[in-house]
């Protein structure tokens, strides 16, 4: 199976049921497949007049309690965040699938990068957090579109599954869980029974919960705005209730960083070389920690499933035995800053960053670190 067929099967057995999607290298698979599969599945599939459009449409479906996914590249992600933005705010739940090709502007369209990194934190202006899940195969890019799925709606946010070209075209064998075997997270809405027709819709018993905000259409009276809102879901200036709103959205996902925060580790229990990466960089990480491995070289990899929120954690619990740490990334040093930042000085970085529209190879992460141990 193809990277990105992986991608549309995962999410129609995650329950998507609406896609609006404006047709852009490397990400067109998905929409294709999905134009056929998905109303054979009971579902609506819209091709919009561009990716801005696109965007709102999922916020739409959204609010009506259906889940609903875009997906994109580059150019067309850099469109959206706009309303990436209004749907963190507003606490809407939705996935957006960005493939990843070479910038800027419109680069190398059908070329391997990772340089949406830093974007899908801070493409959006203001401060709001955001939850970014980044696969390296066939299988992990089904595995976490189902995550992805379950995060935004346990979470009520936007959630971006950051794939590239070349996991995006990949083709591998791979044995896939049946869909009614599923772990798929509902959305949590509140029962009419137990409020009035006004409510507070933004209301939380706890500043880690997302609120239970009822589909429209379903007799509530709930206002969405983009401007900061009260619990009542109407604008504020209120300087105490514009803090705890900003305060609570970034709580509500922090909190929960170790449940969120994925990532696969190889050989780092006695390893004094740790060679760090995301995407479909870790596919030649690990072989170099396979190939070192067997000449006797102590080595360890570890690919990160969960790129925001950084998990900074498992850079400040590392082994003491590791001295060194190679970042490995398609991009100017995007990942490097931040386990920089997570590490401070007391472990020797090196980074290999490559932006030629090519992967890089287990000869280069070789020759980097030879004579390191």
């Amino acid at each position: 199976m193809q990277g990105n067929r992986a991608c549309a099967e995962a999410a129609l057995a995650a329950g998507m049921r609406f896609f609006a999607g404006y047709p852009i290298t490397p990400s067109c698979e998905i929409a294709d497949f999905l134009s056929t599969a998905l109303p054979r599945s009971g579902g609506n599939f819209i091709q919009m007049e561009d990716e801005i459009a696109s965007m709102g449409a999922i916020i739409g479906a959204s609010l009506t309690g259906v889940k609903a996914m875009t997906a994109t590249s580059g150019p067309g992600f850099t469109l959206m965040q706009e309303l990436i933005g209004f749907a963190a705010l507003c606490e809407i739940p939705c996935v957006i699938v960005n493939v990843q090709r070479g910038g800027p502007s419109t680069g190398l369209p059908t070329s391997p990068a990772q340089g949406d990194l830093m974007q899908c934190k801070w493409g959006s202006h203001g401060d709001y957090p955001i939850v970014v899940l980044s696969p390296s195969s066939v299988r992990e890019t089904y595995d976490l579109t189902v995550q992805a799925f379950n995060l935004s709606e346990w979470l009520r946010t936007p959630v971006i599954l950051l794939s590239d070209e070349i996991v995006g075209h990949l083709y591998e064998r791979v044995r896939l869980p049946s869909p009614a075997a599923l772990e798929r997270t509902e959305r949590q809405c509140p029962l009419k029974t137990r409020y009035g027709r006004y409510f507070s819709p933004y209301h939380v018993d706890s500043s880690d919960d997302a609120p239970k905000i009822p589909d429209l259409g379903t007799g509530f009276h709930c206002h969405i705005t983009g401007l900061i809102h009260g619990e009542d879901g109407f604008p504020t200036r209120d300087p105490q209730e514009v803090e705890a709103l900003i305060t609570r959205l970034h709580f509500k996902i922090n909190s929960k960083k170790r449940q969120i925060c994925l990532m696969e580790q190889r050989q780092i229990q006695d390893a004094s070389i740790l060679l760090c990466s995301f995407g479909a960089t870790s596919r030649a990480c690990f072989q170099v920690v396979n190939d070192y491995r067997r000449r006797g070289k102590r080595i360890g990899g570890v690919n990160l499933l969960t790129l925001w929120p950084f998990p900074d954690f498992f850079f400040r619990e590392l082994p003491s035995n590791i001295e060194t740490i190679v970042v490995c990334e398609m991009n100017m040093g995007q990942l490097f800053g931040l386990v920089r930042q997570a590490v401070g000085h007391k472990i020797n970085l090196i980074s290999i960053s490559k932006c030629s529209g090519t992967m890089i190879s287990p000869e280069e992460i070789g020759s980097a670190i030879e004579g390191l141990d």
